[in-house]
């Protein structure tokens, strides 16, 4: 019995250094990611808790086993009690990589895949494993997302394909040895993996798992490929956990240190009066406990995310956010195609700046120079004057302005369209209107799982609108404004803050989060926006928004030749760099608007997204062009 004790006080001691060695070298890989100190304090509390149990774990052995103290421990004892302690832990027992040579017939690592055969197995998605399949051997090839169990008989993994996750179980029989458990526990996480299991009813709800009424008995498990860092720079689950979470964690820690701050501040004066500052000490080392019990969970900051973006993208709401996105182009492509629109592919290496602004990138040209391009605007207007009456172009667009903000990137991708129109521009407004509609409907209808995935880490409201959406006016969008307690000009252009008030208004009396402002100043509008034919100030052109910020701009284009000209010519830009813009409005035009919509904002502002660059698959902005 003693020496049963004795050898429970040895593995107690050794779990904890390897706990600590385990935290060390997780602390290590996060200050060489450059993480922020939010993210390093958790595991600097953590350490510290650890290396103070470790002190009174030795220090209990000690006076338990006076004879034993400072001997340590011989090289076997240590082996075998580091073993024994491993394997209470679970899924880091295995602490050694699995190895090539590890390989059964019903476990171990695959041979490289370099399409030697193929055996024309059937591989059944982890997203369509339900209890209708109850009994049936499927085969899946899955993420390894985490592993636990204890002891040799029994481990619990979870298997994630891209948004779904099903729980896989090994226990020890006649198929499952003791070796293929052990081996199943070396496996590095996010490893790729075959398995194949017997589809078993669950007799509980599995909360942790997308596959919530069933599990995986596993037969065979071969790793294809495996993550070849045992430590991650950051960890899905981290960097999974819903925002909610950390938003409480966030608030507790501030609501302990405020606390914290007063207490010190009356810990000071005590000293200066001379008073007993015993019970004092006492409440600032309790508030300095509860802090580092709150910081449970660490939050991977943007830029370790955009850093190991690989990683990051692996993520159940990331996969569903760029699913949304590519819907958001499949939905405007199918409207738009419906409507006898064409696509096309216009050019992004051009020889002046495509809307006569300074904002655009130069590069060498052979003997010359050339410029990415702005948008397709110029080319979009010139195929409605070869009479392709009706078009669009989804495609980059470069935008070479310094703006560090949660919704601006140097290169995002433009859904802009071009439409000849025979009496009123706002002919082409009704087919913007009814395509955000049929796009906001498609999402709707079509990516539930999608937006429940986001909404799971992201919660975000349903987006409000009406068919048709409300117009309004930029003159009654003034007054609003004005009416709020908003000092703005006539001819101002709103400012973000302005925008998000105005949203705000048009919410609380339309109750809606998308709507068209009408009628800009011609002043706030590029040289090609045909003005109002009843108020020169004005202009035939509007905008598009979503949730308070603005997602698509566009106008009636000016058509005639001497007016576009002269217009050019008030605004500045150069006549010579458009000439063949120009030139092109010679042999008869007919009346055309359109508008360009920055793909990235409205998958931002539909999802209630807080930074744009969560809608980039890998953001540019002006400190970032890696990876």
């Amino acid at each position: 019995m003693e020496d049963t004790k004795k050898q429970a006080l040895l593995e107690g001691i050794e779990a904890i250094k390897q706990d600590i060695k385990h935290s060390t070298s997780e602390l290590q890989t996060k200050k060489q990611a450059k993480a922020a100190q939010a993210e390093l304090e958790p595991l600097l509390n953590k350490l510290k808790d650890l290396k103070a149990k470790l002190v009174a774990s030795e220090k209990e052995f000690k006076d338990a086993y006076p004879d034993a103290a400072g001997q340590g421990l011989s090289k076997k004892e240590a082996k075998k009690a580091a073993s024994k302690a491993a394997k209470k832990k679970g899924t880091e027992g295995a602490a050694e990589p699995v190895k090539e040579q590890q390989s059964f017939d019903n476990f171990g690592v695959r041979p490289l895949i370099r399409s030697e055969e193929r055996t024309h197995k059937v591989y059944t998605n982890v997203g369509n494993l339900s209890a209708a399949k109850d009994g049936e051997t499927v085969f899946v090839r899955a993420r390894l997302y985490t592993v636990r169990g204890t002891g040799n008989k029994l481990a619990f993994v979870v298997l994630r394909q891209r948004t779904a996750t099903v729980q896989a179980v090994l226990e020890k029989n006649e198929t499952v040895s003791v070796e293929m458990i052990k081996f199943t526990k070396g496996i590095h996480r996010e490893s790729l993996v075959d398995v194949e299991g017997v589809v078993t009813k669950a007799g509980t709800e599995i909360a942790s798992c997308t596959q919530k009424d069933v599990e995986l008995r596993v037969t065979s498990l071969f790793v294809v490929s495996q993550t070849l860092l045992q430590e991650l720079p950051l960890l899905l689950e981290d960097a999974s956990r819903p925002a909610p979470i950390l938003k409480a964690q966030k608030a507790q820690i501030r609501k302990i240190q405020a606390e914290a701050s007063a207490v010190e501040a009356e810990l000071e004066q005590a000293k200066k009066e001379g008073k007993d500052v015993t019970e004092l000490q006492a409440k600032l080392e309790d508030l300095s406990r509860q802090k580092s019990e709150a910081q449970k969970f660490v939050k991977v900051g943007q830029k370790t995310r955009l850093d190991n973006r690989i990683l990051d993208l692996r993520t159940s709401a990331n996969n569903a956010i760029f699913r949304i996105q590519s819907g958001v182009c499949q939905l405007f492509r199918e409207f738009l195609l419906g409507q006898s629109f064409t696509e096309i592919h216009t050019p992004k290496m051009i020889s002046a700046a495509s809307e006569g602004g300074a904002g655009v990138f130069k590069l060498g040209y052979f003997d010359g120079f050339a410029y990415l391009a702005q948008s397709p605007q110029l080319y979009k207007q010139m195929a409605i004057c070869a009479d392709f009456e009706r078009v669009f172009e989804i495609g980059p667009v470069f935008r070479a302005e310094n703006s560090n903000t949660h919704r601006h990137l140097t290169e995002f991708v433009g859904l802009d369209l071009e439409m000849a129109f025979h009496e009123h521009y706002h002919e082409v407004l009704d087919v913007l209107d009814a395509l955000f509609t049929f796009l906001f409907d498609g999402l709707k209808n079509r990516y539930a799982v999608e937006l429940e995935a986001v909404r799971a880490q992201y919660p975000f409201e349903d987006l409000k609108y009406t068919s048709p959406s409300p117009r309004i006016e930029f003159k009654e969008a003034i007054a609003l404004l004005r009416e709020d307690g908003v000092e703005i000009g006539d001819y101002d252009d709103l400012s973000t803050p302005q925008e998000k008030h105005l949203g705000k208004l048009v919410k609380k009396k339309y109750g809606v989060d998308f709507y068209i402002l009408d009628k800009f100043p011609s002043a706030i509008r590029p040289f090609y926006t045909m003005p109002d034919p009843k108020n020169p100030n004005y202009s035939n052109s509007y905008d598009l928004f979503i949730r308070t910020e603005e997602i698509c701009s566009g106008a009636q284009r000016i058509h005639d030749a001497a007016l576009l000209e002269e217009k050019a010519k008030e605004k500045g830009v150069s006549i010579p760099t458009i000439q063949a813009y120009i030139d092109a409005f010679k042999y008869g035009a007919p009346p055309h608007a359109g508008g360009g919509v920055g793909l990235e904002r409205v998958v931002m502002l539909y999802l209630g997204l807080s930074n744009i660059r969560k809608s980039s698959l890998f953001p540019r902005d002006p400190t970032r062009l890696t990876p």
